[in-house]
């Protein structure tokens, strides 16, 4: 991983309280709250939870000492081994931080740092080569050279349109695309970001995988792999996967805003927020809650000036990065979604339409090995001529690994050993396709 020299320079570790870009008093809150919800803490507990270099933290608790807000509740030879707790009129003092925010976590960077930071690694094009993305999708039964039709917007981290006919690999295309990007180069994201005093979490452990779960900088050391030379990472940033956020039709455009809880007074930030520097999917396009119009005037100006704007509850608007892959995929007809100046601005269209027969054969033997059932041709021919081609059914790349595991599922219910024969197929069938009927 190749650092530039701006990066080290925001991601630097910042030995003085004017080096943090944040304000002393957002930093004595976070104090003061864990003080109000611990009781006694050592300053040790402190660089833990808030990340920072712990002489500034000792500074701020001899300031606070001093001004009789907080005593030492247990001294040892070193400062830095002391252990605090609030004097009366620092337990006034904490609970006016409560009131302020309940965050307790590590200390929040700035947006204008953050900003810096997110445009500086996704300014360079990552080069992705076609044979990284023919391995990711090996998995796959897909046209010949289907790779090109999306490898140039996967380098580009722009946005890819996905439509076809449901059942055919779209998601599986998508799923594929972020693990790749899981497994390239990382990205360092902070914990939470602050402006205007308020603090928006960006971390969501679900979609932040760290890059190496034993990660050196919890012990204040710097990164083992040595990817900024000798320079000491600011703890309030970590080294993370490519995030990878995928919404379906549960998608809202609250989902899209900054969330404000009115209880802990913290803003959690939205879906394209947190995928910064990632993927972002939005899978069933057109069966969310909210208009497609809705939805996809929402992303014109982010996808041509990649750049998005947020608003505080205090009426501020905010500008973040968008620096993100978009994929949106669909089973509808994308003529009766979205109009020509969208399309636009989405850089690759790719249809993914159903199998032809050769493709189900391979599909088909491929579930069959994954799934240990021995393959037989004469029941297969059987499948096509009966559940296909009689009643000119179209063919679905979903359908092998359904009809394969209702098989098994009839199998392990009778404790026969499993096989794949025209009975068994019929009554696999009967069941999955008269339920396919019943959905629709």
């Amino acid at each position: 991983m190749v650092i530039s020299e701006a990066l080290k320079r925001v991601l630097a570790q910042a030995t003085a309280i004017e080096q943090l870009g944040i304000s002393v008093s957002l930093v004595n809150d976070l104090i003061f709250r864990m003080l109000f919800t611990e009781g006694e803490v050592s300053v040790g507990r402190f660089c833990e939870v808030i990340r920072i270099y712990p002489q500034i933290i000792d500074d701020l608790l001899a300031q606070a000492q001093h001004d009789h807000l907080v005593e030492v509740a247990k001294a040892s030879a070193l400062r830095l081994s002391y252990t605090y707790r609030t004097t009366e009129e620092g337990l006034r003092r904490a609970r006016d931080a409560m009131e302020r925010t309940q965050y307790i976590g590590p200390a929040p960077v700035d947006l204008q740092q953050y900003e810096q930071a997110i445009v500086l690694q996704t300014g360079v094009k990552q080069r992705i080569s076609p044979e990284q993305i023919k391995q990711a999708l090996s998995h796959l039964v897909l046209p010949d050279n289907f790779h090109r039709r999306i490898g140039p917007a996967i380098n580009a981290s722009s946005s890819l349109f996905m439509y076809g006919p449901s059942g055919n690999g779209k998601t599986s295309v998508a799923q594929a695309i972020a693990n790749l990007l899981a497994a390239s180069e990382p990205i360092w994201l902070p914990y939470a970001i602050t402006v205007g005093g308020q603090i928006i979490q960006t971390f969501d452990p679900a979609i932040h995988i760290p890059r190496n779960q034993t990660d050196p900088l919890d012990k204040g050391d710097k990164p083992r792999t040595g990817q900024l030379g000798e320079v000491k990472i600011d703890r309030r940033w970590r080294l993370f996967h490519q995030p990878a956020v995928m919404a379906g039709g549960e998608l809202t455009m609250e989902a899209l805003d900054l969330r404000f809880d009115p209880v802990t007074k913290i803003y959690e930030a939205p879906l394209q927020l947190k995928a910064n520097g990632g993927l972002f999917l939005i899978d069933d396009f057109g069966r969310q809650q909210i208009s497609p119009n809705e939805l996809l005037n929402r992303w014109i100006v982010p996808l041509e000036a990649r750049v998005d704007y947020l608003r505080l509850q205090t009426g501020q608007t905010l500008q973040v990065p968008f620096r993100e892959l978009i994929v949106i995929s669909t089973n509808l007809d994308p003529s009766d979604l979205v109009d020509d100046a969208f399309l636009r601005r989405v850089q690759m269209k790719v249809r993914v339409d159903a199998p032809d027969e050769k493709m189900f054969y391979q599909i088909f033997t491929r579930v069959c090995q994954s799934y240990y059932v021995p393959f037989d041709r004469e029941s297969f021919l059987y499948l096509m001529r009966k559940w296909y081609q009689e009643p000119k059914r179209p063919l679905q790349a979903a359908h092998p690994r359904d009809i394969i595991k209702t098989i098994l599922s009839i199998c392990e219910y009778e404790s026969v050993p499993v096989r794949m024969t025209p009975d068994l197929i019929d009554e696999a069938c009967n069941c999955y396709f008269v339920q396919a009927q019943q959905a629709v």
